[in-house]
C-alpha cells in the first residue's frame, strides 16, 4: 500500500469504513441455493425414503428431469427478460403430434424431429412478435396460444393417441450409454451450452439488462424488441427439443401428452432454481437444477406412497416459499 493510500485511509472514520468480506454476485446466489437445497433434500430423503440413495433411482430421476429441465431452462429466458411463457407445455404436445403424424404415415424420421422442432419454434416466434412487436401482455397471449395449440392437437388427433411410430426412432432417442439415457448426457451438455449463452454472449447479457430495467437498457442501446422476441424463440426451441425425447421415451403423442400440471412444474422448476419472476436474475443451469429438485420430489412422494394431491400441495408450497425468498432478495 502506498504513502497516499494509506494517508487516504487514516483519514475516513473507522465507522464509515467498509468491512472485509465476500462479495457475491447475485446471480451466484441464485445459483447455489439450488444446489444445496438439491443435496439436503436428497441426504434428507434418503435417511427416510428406502431405495432412493441408489444408482438405479437415480438414473432413474435423471431420465424423468430431462424433459422437464429443457422446458425449464427455456422458460428462464423469457422469465428473465421480464416475461412468462404458459404456453410451452401445450407447444410441445402440438409439435409432438404433427411429427408423430408424418413419422406414422411414413416420413422420414430426422425429418419428423426437424418438424417437432420447427413447428415449437414457429409458436415461438409468434408468442415473441407478439409480445416485442405488438407489445401485447405476456400472460394473455401465450395463455391464448397455450388454447389454440391445444385445440389444433386435439383436432389433429382426434383425441386419440398417435402410436404405431417406427422402432428406429424409438430405439434411438431410448439409446443408452453406460446405462444412461443419451438424451438425459445430451440435456445436461445444453444446459452448459446454455449457461455459457446467458452469461458470456452479448445476447445474455441484453437479456438481463432488459428484465433488469427495459427502459435504461433501451436507453443504453439495447435492442430491447428482438432480445424479448429471441428469448420467446428460444422457449420454443427448447419445447421441440423436448418433444422429440417425450415422443420418443413414450412411443407415443398425443394432444395431452404434457399434462395439466407441467406449467406448475416448468415454472416450480425455474423459480426453485433461482430464475426471478421479476425478470434481470437466473440462469438456465438453476433451472435445470430446480427441474432435478421437483422431479426428486415427485419421486420421493411415489416411492413413499404419499397421496397425488398431496404432492401437489407441497409443490405449491414450495414455489410460495421460494418465491418469497425471492422478493425478500428483490
Amino acid at each position: 500500500m502506498s504513502v497516499k493510500e494509506k494517508a487516504l485511509k487514516e483519514r475516513i472514520p473507522p465507522s464509515e469504513r467498509q468491512p472485509s468480506r465476500l462479495n457475491l454476485d447475485r446471480n451466484t446466489v441464485l445459483t447455489v441455493v439450488p444446489i444445496l437445497t438439491l443435496v439436503i433434500i436428497a441426504l434428507v430423503l434418503g435417511l427416510f425414503t428406502k431405495n432412493f440413495l441408489t444408482v438405479r433411482n437415480a438414473i432413474n430421476v435423471l431420465e424423468q428431469a430431462s424433459v422437464l429441465a429443457l422446458l425449464a431452462m427455456g422458460i428462464s429466458a423469457v422469465l428473465v427478460s421480464g416475461g412468462i411463457d404458459l404456453s410451452m407445455p401445450a407447444n410441445l404436445s402440438l409439435g409432438a403430434v404433427v411429427g408423430a403424424i408424418y413419422m406414422r404415415d411414413g416420413g422420414n424420421l430426422v425429418v419428423s424431429a426437424l418438424i417437432m422442432v420447427g413447428v415449437c419454434t414457429l409458436i415461438g416466434v409468434v408468442n415473441g412478435y407478439a409480445v416485442a412487436n405488438l407489445k401485447m401482455i405476456p400472460f394473455v397471449v401465450t395463455l391464448a396460444m397455450q388454447f389454440v395449440a391445444v385445440g389444433a392437437a386435439t383436432a389433429l388427433t382426434g383425441s386419440i393417441s398417435i402410436g404405431d411410430l417406427p422402432m428406429t426412432f424409438i430405439d434411438a432417442v431410448q439409446f443408452r450409454l453406460f446405462n444412461i439415457p443419451v438424451y438425459s448426457l445430451i440435456v445436461i451438455v445444453l444446459t452448459i451450452v446454455f449457461y455459457l449463452i446467458m452469461t458470456r454472449s452479448y445476447f445474455g447479457r441484453w437479456l438481463y439488462a432488459v428484465g433488469t430495467n427495459p427502459k435504461a437498457a433501451r436507453v443504453s442501446g439495447v435492442p430491447s424488441n428482438s432480445v424479448i422476441f429471441g428469448a420467446y424463440v428460444f422457449a420454443g426451441l427448447t419445447a421441440g427439443l423436448a418433444a422429440v425425447i417425450s415422443v420418443g421415451r413414450l412411443m407415443s403423442a398425443s394432444a395431452l401428452m404434457a399434462g395439466d400440471n407441467l406449467v406448475l412444474d416448468v415454472i416450480a422448476s425455474a423459480v426453485v432454481g433461482g430464475v426471478s419472476i421479476f425478470g434481470g436474475a437466473g440462469s438456465p443451469l438453476g433451472a435445470a437444477l430446480g427441474a432435478l429438485l421437483i422431479t426428486l420430489i415427485s419421486n420421493s412422494m411415489n416411492m413413499m406412497r404419499v397421496s397425488y394431491y398431496l404432492t401437489l400441495v407441497l409443490k405449491g408450497a414450495v414455489i410460495i416459499i421460494f418465491v418469497w425468498l425471492n422478493s425478500r432478495r428483490k
